[in-house]
């Protein structure tokens, strides 16, 4: 087959979202009133965000969002030919493969797994990532991305260099793509890394440098710091939307649409001006994306989150040029177009 008549179309998507939920309220309380509920609701943009409950583990949520996404779909596990995995490390057992087990629940007795990784960014570099193998490989024909995300666990809400991630939630979110699918087409993508911000944010505690022990139990499990917040700040006030807006243009570039033709934004969730200020600037108005200030930053999840809200909304339709766009710490950025219908 001439690989420049192979088309990759997005099938459909599928959720888990836990059901319970922590308000601006109890965040304002976490922090000792520090941030007021008013600053909590209007400056970081949350509402109340999904966190998760008893059984909500990320590989089990994994399991419930591919479920649902085979139901969406109407697609049989067994079609399945790969499975790439996006959830998160903290999971229920360290060095587990979460795909695998996603697999073996969901009986995906003909697909291979494997577990990708790059923080908030996976969703948008997994779905290249399948798009490329379903073109080289003539054996991948159906992929479904998948994941589970509750790394809100770590957040110590007195730490105020963290306030940037008191929105992290929980969830799950899935998305099927399909060679030769003839619509919903998965067009141009385009990421960069930086690795000067490599060491700048993680989870201080529970790694080979600084093993978990008796001693630093209790501080541990609320280690996602911020390890150098001046370079942190500085790198990324430097480059980071330069960086975002050159990865949608290089996304539109290799379309072949212009950006001008954007009409529906799928973006995570960071503080409301931010939000708004992007939307302005990409000629956007607010009913052309959805900001999500109910359900909080479920990490590489938001993105798959955003299109199966607005496919329910209605907010896209057949003719609607969408742009998925992604960033994780490390750093990353991403983005992609999609041409739905």
């Amino acid at each position: 087959m001439n690989i420049d008549s192979i088309n990759v179309g997005i099938a459909g998507t599928g959720i888990y979202i836990p059901e319970t939920r922590m308000t601006a309220a109890q965040i304002s309380e976490a922090t000792g009133d520090v941030w007021s509920v008013q600053a909590v609701e209007e400056k970081l943009g949350i509402r109340q965000k999904a966190i998760p409950g008893p059984g909500d583990g990320t590989q089990e949520m994994g399991v419930r969002a591919a479920m649902d996404a085979l139901k969406n779909t109407c697609i049989k596990a067994e079609e399945l030919d790969l499975i790439l995995c996006i959830g998160e490390e903290w999971k229920e057992f360290p060095l587990t493969t979460s795909g695998i087990y996603i697999q073996e629940k969901i009986c995906a007795v003909n697909a291979w797994a494997i577990d990708v990784q790059q923080r908030c960014g996976t969703a948008v570099a997994a779905m290249k990532i399948a798009k490329d193998m379903m073109i080289a490989d003539p054996d991948i024909n159906t992929v479904m991305i998948v994941g589970g995300y509750r790394n809100g666990d770590f957040i110590d809400y007195t730490d105020n260099s963290v306030s940037f991630m008191y929105n992290l939630g929980a969830g799950a979110g899935a998305i099927v793509m399909k060679k030769n699918y003839g619509k919903n087409f998965l067009l141009g993508t385009h990421i960069m890394t930086d690795g000067s911000l490599a060491r700048d944010v993680g989870v201080e505690f529970g790694g080979t440098e600084k093993p978990i022990t008796c001693e630093n139990a209790g501080q541990a499990y609320k280690s996602l710091r911020v390890f150098d917040e001046k370079h942190m700040k500085e790198r990324l006030n430097e480059v980071s939307m330069k960086n975002w807006m050159f990865c949608m243009e290089k996304a539109f570039e290799k379309s072949g649409i212009p950006m001008t033709n954007l009409s529906y934004l799928a973006v995570l969730h960071f503080k409301r001006s931010m939000h708004n200020w992007l939307l302005e600037e990409l000629g956007l108005t607010p009913q052309q994306s959805i900001y999500l200030e109910n359900y909080g930053h479920i990490g590489q999840i938001d993105q798959i989150l955003s299109l199966h809200l607005a496919l329910k909304s209605g907010k896209v339709k057949n003719g609607t040029v969408i742009s998925m766009i992604a960033a994780g710490i490390g750093y990353a950025w991403g983005a992609n177009v999609i041409r739905w219908g």
